[in-house]
């Protein structure tokens, strides 16, 4: 049984995804251990509580320091003895401790196609924004390792998305989100419960899709 621990910030769709498709079984042998979140008003605190899943708060604002935020939140994961952590919509810089402590355990959900509308400051609406500002007429979602850098881990799943014309960044986000993101963030911690994906040299191998 894969246990996962899902960190997320705002409303928690993709969390709902993951506990929808754990329960129809599209994602086997994998249990939600524990669900925590930067914002105590987070829609997706409540979701897990709705669903019976331990759920926390853990801020940078109740913290003096950034260290004594990080020592928390790592305290907290290692308290679950999770085997994978799942960004859903996280918008906090994971602790470099935390990375090396759980290489190639840590995945996120990016919203373009990396290389794509990524890296520092390209998160949430801003990425379909500067999709629409390029004129782009594909874009997507991205599956991807953690690693120190900002959206360049190993890359896990892509899917990619039709962008039409009149598209605003709200309706082109719902898009990628219904037909990319809640697809293949589910698949992906399916591949990984069943053990058919590895990386080496910095690429992620994926089998039987």
């Amino acid at each position: 049984m894969l246990r996962i621990g899902v960190l997320v910030s705002g409303g928690g769709t993709n969390l709902q995804a993951i506990i929808d498709k754990i329960g129809s079984g599209e994602i086997a042998d994998t249990e939600i251990a524990f669900v925590i979140s930067n914002n105590k008003n987070a829609y997706a605190l409540t979701r897990a509580k709705k669903a019976g899943i331990p759920a926390a708060c853990i801020s940078p604002k109740d913290y003096e320091t950034r260290a004594q935020f990080e020592e928390a939140l790592l305290h907290a994961v290692d308290s679950y003895q999770a085997d994978l952590i799942v960004l859903a919509g996280y918008l906090v810089i994971i602790p470099q401790l935390m990375i090396r402590k759980y290489r190639n355990r840590i995945i996120n959900i990016h919203p373009s196609l990396i290389p794509s509308f990524c890296g520092t400051g390209c998160y949430g609406l801003k990425v379909h924004e500067k999709a629409l500002a390029r004129g782009v007429k594909v874009s997507g979602a991205t599956v991807h390792f953690v690693d120190e850098g900002t959206d360049t881990g190993p890359i896990i799943l892509q899917k990619a998305v039709e962008v039409l014309e009149g598209d605003t960044p709200e309706v082109l986000q719902r898009r990628v989100m219904e037909q990319a993101e809640w697809v293949i963030l589910p698949k992906a911690i399916d591949l990984i419960a069943k053990g058919n994906v590895r990386v080496e040299d910095g690429i992620a191998h994926v089998t039987e899709r």
